[in-house]
């Protein structure tokens, strides 16, 4: 099956330089396509010479969007999608590969904690691992890693859901998830990237959080909803009995949460039958 390496870049010259020479040298017959997002520095020339096909953005649109430019240009039947900043490894794709032919259809590099930018990194990454886990029901070691090898045919179903931002990754394992796809986690050891991170801190923290709830509805909206909506009804059971017991009587603020608990549920309801149809084009 013919390969396609597909990196995203912005502002990664200097990671370029030694990045795709390795990958022709281990990879000779490999498509490897660099996405220029916009980038300031001269990454595009640099590709360019070193012999990958490049494809350029008139400027930053994102990662999610280099992702799917880059998807769009394949003609490769397995993708492999990698940072251009140094911290993947690319003789890790060879496992890759052998756990794809083991019958997954996506398999993800699962970073070790010590591979992590930051704590505070480390324990977001691993709240939206144990939320995602909750939610599918099968454990995610690495939501958030940039680093997949990917059937195209299956992948390319879902390019119409992917976010121009960073939480692409997110986005397309929740899908492989609700469409029954088949993912697989291998561990692997993220370097320190060379260059300037892109991600802040203070400005994707709120991103970051909006994460949590793009998990729940894109796999499962009335597991997420149908929990909240649970917590506030026993909120205003236990207030209307406290209500009771001390003044006898049912207060405003119980029916309050009582319908604050409904209302969530059928938020959720709907939620779900938008989510149905949303997958539908995975399942015809």
């Amino acid at each position: 099956m013919s390969l396609s390496i597909i990196l995203p870049c912005l502002n990664e010259a200097q990671s370029l330089k030694k990045l795709i020479p390795t990958l022709k040298q281990n990879y000779a017959d490999a498509e490897i396509i660099v996405v220029d997002d916009g980038s300031s520095d001269d990454s595009a020339s640099i590709a360019t010479q070193a012999g990958a096909k490049v494809i350029s953005h008139p400027y930053s649109m994102g990662n999610g969007a280099a992702i799917k430019s880059g998807a769009r240009a394949a003609s490769g039947d397995i993708f492999i999608f990698m940072d251009a900043d140094g911290q993947h490894d690319p003789q890790d794709i060879e496992r890759q590969l052998a756990e794809l032919e083991g019958g997954h259809e996506m398999v993800v590099g699962a970073r070790s904690g010590n591979s992590q930018a930051s704590f505070l990194r480390w324990c977001a990454n691993s709240f939206y691992n144990w939320l995602s886990s909750w939610m599918v029901g099968h454990k995610v070691a690495d939501l958030t890693s940039g680093f997949r090898a990917v059937k195209a045919d299956k992948f390319k179903e879902f390019l119409y859901l992917l976010p121009n931002g960073f939480s692409y990754p997110t986005t397309i394992t929740m899908a492989f998830f609700r469409a029954g796809y088949g993912v697989s986690y291998i561990p692997i050891v993220a370097h320190t990237r060379i260059g300037k991170s892109h991600i802040k801190l203070l400005r994707d923290g709120v991103r970051f959080l909006l994460i949590i709830f793009k998990i729940g509805t894109l796999y499962a909206p009335l597991k997420l909803f149908g929990s909240l909506s649970s917590g506030f009804f026993l909120l205003g059971l236990g207030y209307y009995i406290h209500t009771f017991v001390t003044a006898g009587r049912f207060t405003n603020m119980g029916v309050l949460l009582f319908v604050t608990s409904l209302l969530i549920f059928l938020i959720g309801l709907v939620s779900e039958q938008i989510t149905q149809l949303l997958y539908s084009n995975s399942e015809k």
